[in-house]
């Protein structure tokens, strides 16, 4: 038996959809034990992680039924979503690797404004800083929020958290874009199992039936 055989696109194609729910489920986890342990306290953060790891989780069983019976219908849709999935990662991972510091700032500032205030004072109390960034055009707001700080160097000397954020941004930006570019191509060598597996005759199945 050979590499391009049935059974080998066969099991290639159900070993990385094992992976892919190993993924999902360790996204699930890890929000839910942020949750339990006070870590992160936005509903919407924990909400969005669990979401990515459920959407995970239903792409790789669809993609692993598909595999186990041939399921030309499943394989299909796997392979479409998939594919999409994988534009979006691919362009998301290479903005983070493209990003600037100006561009680090417009973005950390339009999330911090999504945020909760409850979410924002645990942020100031573990980073121990306050507000985000001290800019003459934020003024206003980082007082509100200098006013409300939690984190105990407020009586002595704090930084912001923008600045503290923004000094590990770009190292974390590359890791991020680094661990999305190499799962961008993880899902395109799954699209192109998926096409290849699909194409295949089952070599156990009636020779005159459809592919």
């Amino acid at each position: 038996m050979v590499c391009g055989g049935f059974t080998c696109s066969k099991n290639a194609l159900c070993s990385l959809n094992v992976v892919y729910m190993l993924v999902g489920l360790l996204l699930i986890g890890v929000a839910a034990w942020g949750k339990g342990f006070g870590l992160v306290s936005s509903i919407h953060i924990i909400g969005g992680v669990i979401a990515v790891g459920v959407f995970l989780l239903l792409i790789a069983i669809v993609g692993l039924i598909g595999a186990i019976h041939h399921h030309q219908v499943l394989l299909f849709f796997y392979m479409v979503i998939l594919f999409i999935v994988f534009l979006f990662q691919f362009g998301v991972s290479c903005s983070c690797l493209a990003m600037n510091r100006g561009q680090q700032e417009a973005l950390l500032s339009s999330t911090w404004g999504l945020l909760e205030n409850k979410t924002k004072t645990d942020l100031e109390s573990q980073l121990n800083c306050c507000g985000l960034l001290n800019h003459t055009s934020t003024r206003t707001q980082f007082d509100l929020e200098w006013q409300s700080c939690p984190a105990l160097c407020r009586n002595t000397r704090c930084f912001t958290c923008g600045d503290k954020m923004l000094n590990h941004a770009t190292e974390v930006l590359k890791i991020l874009g680094g661990v999305g570019l190499f799962f961008s191509f993880t899902e395109i060598l799954g699209v192109w199992l998926a096409v290849r597996y699909r194409n295949q005759k089952d070599p156990r199945a009636n020779p005159s039936a459809f592919l």
